[in-house]
């Protein structure tokens, strides 16, 4: 796969970083909708490390865009984006949150307890079942029980979601795993909202309120953080709002009016 993608014409100035950790594409529908007004360039992680993944996404921006450039992260890529605006903020105009985890480890919730309590008997049965396959060490067919797991998920995570086909490339559980691992001791030791004394620019979070990352885990603590930031909330909207019947539209809209 070329990385970065690159969508619309340039100058390049807004960058649309995926989530996952580890599912490079998924956020290939909003590069593409997006680049009818704007250079697009759409990054894929391939590193095992916060650091390597901040270095990775560094190089891209350098080489491939018109700075400073604004960042639309998501779910994952949204801490990623956040993180990387404090270590390089001469190079980044706007952070753009979307599905952002909570950033403080009080407000963290049992996702899992409240995704699987969203699905059918049967569904959440099933995702027990891979959620212990993927935990078991030298299991084989880790990369197919991965991106069953992760459809399960994203079903639990949808209010009303549209059809819609999957663009990930390649899922990475590997690269999940180890990323995850290291953003959630961010979390729990306070490092991944105390970056934000760095940040110069303004941010701007957009959050479903069927999300089952915490709005407050986002509003309450950025808001005492940051000099300049803001909330949007989209009802009847889960965790993917570009792929929300209620909110895809609202949601497109708000990023064109962010972008220009």
């Amino acid at each position: 796969m070329d990385n970065p993608g690159k969508y619309g014409k340039a100058p390049f100035n807004v960058v649309v970083i995926h989530g996952g950790p580890g599912a490079p594409g998924e956020v290939a529908p909003v590069a593409r909708k997006l680049s009818e007004n704007f250079g697009i360039i759409e990054p894929f992680q391939t590193k095992r490390s916060i650091q390597g993944q901040l270095q990775e996404l560094h190089s891209i921006i350098i080489s491939s865009c018109k700075v400073p450039v604004k960042l639309i992260g998501y779910s994952w890529g949204a801490w990623l984006a956040f993180i990387f605006a404090s270590r390089f903020p001469d190079l980044v105009e706007k952070v753009i949150l979307v599905g952002a985890g909570a950033f403080d480890e009080r407000y963290h919730t049992d996702l899992l307890k409240i995704r699987l309590n969203r699905l059918s008997v049967n569904e959440k049965s099933e995702a027990q079942n891979l959620l212990e396959l993927l935990n078991k060490p030298g299991y084989a067919d880790i990369n197919a029980t991965f991106k069953r797991f992760g459809k399960l998920m994203s079903k639990a995570d949808s209010f009303d979601s549209l059809p819609a086909e999957n663009e990930i490339i390649e899922f990475q559980p590997d690269i999940f795993q180890s990323v995850w691992k290291e953003a959630e001791e961010l979390r729990k030791s306070g490092e991944l909202l105390k970056s934000g004394h760095e940040i110069q620019c303004p941010v701007v979070a957009i959050h479903g309120d069927y999300d089952p990352h915490p709005v407050k885990g986002v509003e309450e603590p950025l808001s005492r953080m940051l000099r300049d930031f803001r909330l949007i909330k989209l009802d009847k909207c889960g965790h993917c709002p570009w792929n929300e019947r209620n909110a895809k539209d609202k949601f497109y809209s708000i990023l064109e009016k962010e972008l220009i």
